[in-house]
């Protein structure tokens, strides 16, 4: 199903569980940010997840590329996320690891890391439990949301974007960031396609769009009006699920 971009009177949404998956470069976190905090509600970065438990065995001398060691050490690390989309927090055994989770290390082995199985079931129940505990709803977004994490999930929307517009993104965020990690937008758009490679093609939980999920092409599209259109689906989910409960 594809969307455009419309104009709706703003409503306050039901506790409504929303899931928003797609590759990197697409407008992910940027969206899923601003529409929770433009409904109330919650926020989660599932990837942040994944980055932080690569974080933790790059530090604890865990060889990345050694499933089976991934796999032994995966329920060592204690991370906790904070759903305030204004403010969104990750700790790892208690310790803030927001900013080095973002380095290039860690970019490079999260992949490995997050193709093994035990690591997935993990984060994966971690993530439901977060979604299950917000009171005022949550915007969930990742990867394999919609499709593995939260299949039952009030909206699920799959954002995408040309190979080309996602790494002018990218490269632009990179840039922004550390000017130190710019790359040419050759190698970035490479990167990029590598890494939804790996996504879509691992066993476990793989980059994909559900069937029931809205698909959203950004690439013509600015910030705003994504935000938006994704916005209005939320509003149309909340309204729905108001009705079935007064039903």
């Amino acid at each position: 199903m594809f969307v455009t971009v419309e104009t709706a009177a703003r409503t306050a949404p039901a506790a409504v569980i929303v899931a928003i998956d797609g590759p990197a470069g697409t407008g992910k976190s940027s969206t899923s940010k601003a529409v929770a905090a433009k409904l109330g509600l919650g926020y989660l970065d599932t990837g942040a997840q994944y980055r932080a438990i690569t974080w933790w065995m790059l530090n604890n001398g865990i060889d990345v590329d050694d499933a089976t060691a991934v796999a032994d050490a995966a329920a060592k690390p204690v991370i906790v996320s904070g759903t305030d989309p204004a403010a969104p927090t990750i700790t790892v055994d208690g310790l803030d690891a927001a900013g080095p989770i973002r380095t290039q290390e860690v970019t490079a082995a999260v992949s490995a890391v997050s193709a093994v199985p035990e690591v997935r079931a993990l984060i994966t129940d971690l993530q439901r439990s977060i979604a299950a505990e917000a009171p005022n709803g949550i915007v969930v977004e990742g990867r394999d949301i919609g499709i593995t994490v939260l299949p039952d999930a009030d909206l699920k929307v799959f954002l995408t974007a040309s190979p080309e517009a996602r790494a002018a993104r990218r490269s632009g965020e990179l840039k922004g960031k550390d000017p130190q990690q710019a790359t040419d937008l050759a190698a970035t758009r490479e990167a990029l396609i590598k890494r939804d490679a790996a996504d879509s093609g691992r066993k476990t939980s793989p980059l994909a769009k559900a069937d029931d999920a809205v698909e959203v092409d950004t690439t013509e599209l600015t910030l705003e009006q994504v935000i938006e259109c994704v916005v209005t689906l939320i509003e149309g989910a909340g309204a729905e699920k108001a009705g079935r409960v007064a039903r």
